[in-house]
């Protein structure tokens, strides 16, 4: 019996020293990672609470289930009232992301950047500040190509390197995705669950990549307008200076008819 109870004693010592699953940094590619959830007396890092809105708060040490594997982009948000959802594509570029973020912070509003990886690498910096501030940053692959054309193979590369880099850059990889030029296929909605992001396309482009003009960008954000609206500009890929100005204009336009300027927390799940 003394034997008994001394191997007993032995084995829960081990159990209590060993290293906890659950806190095991790093990503899990041989299966899903573990279901998120709140665990009482977990640590809350102040950096990392910064990073996501409090509705979306979930200790650091849990990764989010995965998403399923949709059939098509979400084009707007449902069931967010008066709400719209402004995002940024192809940045950071260090030209326009910082005009465009003091705009966005002078009116306290937040707003979801779809960046590159090749634009991110080089500019870590407006990345941070992008985390920051409060927004979401999204995947908008490595070098914005036309996923329909690459292998399977090739998709996971633009998007594994993207959600890598700004993992390491701001702790947290991306939870929404958005194709090149608005093209997707089966394989890009099936990686991009495997990866844990959720697939957003636009309700409203500005047309800006066209430089159709400052007032045109602004009539269309104000045709378009709208409860659960996403509307499309860009941070990059081109000369953006009218798209800068644009969001100056009707940025606090949208603000004074009531809306209000929001990004989702956690992607949706069902």
């Amino acid at each position: 019996m003394l034997r008994l109870a001394a191997c007993l004693g032995a084995a829960t010592a081990v159990r209590l020293l060993g290293p906890d699953p659950a806190q095991t940094p790093g990503r899990h590619p041989s299966g899903p990672p573990p279901a998120a959830g709140p665990q009482a007396g977990a640590p809350v890092r102040p950096s990392a609470y910064r990073l996501r809105p409090m509705t979306a708060y979930t200790p650091p040490r849990y990764r989010p289930a995965r998403p399923p594997v949709r059939r098509r982009p979400f084009l707007r948000m449902a069931g967010t009232g008066r709400s719209m959802v402004l995002t940024f594509d192809d940045g950071p570029d260090p030209r326009y992301t910082p005009d465009i973020l003091r705009t966005l912070r002078s009116y306290d509003v937040r707003a979801m950047f779809f960046v590159c990886g090749e634009m991110a690498a080089e500019n870590r910096d407006l990345l941070r500040e992008m985390a920051e501030d409060g927004h979401v940053v999204g995947n908008h692959t490595w070098s914005h190509p036309l996923v329909t054309r690459l292998s399977p193979a090739g998709i996971r590369a633009e998007l594994g390197r993207t959600s890598d880099i700004v993992e390491r850059t701001v702790g947290r990889a991306p939870d929404w995705y958005r194709a090149p030029y608005g093209a997707w296929n089966r394989r890009s909605f099936e990686i991009g669950a495997e990866l844990g992001m959720e697939p957003l396309g636009w309700t409203v482009d500005t047309l800006d990549w066209r430089e159709p003009g400052t007032g045109f960008i602004v009539r269309r954000v104000r045709a378009g307008a709208g409860p659960g609206v996403v509307v499309l500009s860009h941070d990059a890929g081109g000369d953006r200076r009218q798209s800068v100005e644009a969001l100056r204009t009707y940025l606090p336009e949208l603000l004074d008819r009531g809306y209000r300027l929001t990004v989702p927390g956690t992607a949706p799940r069902g």
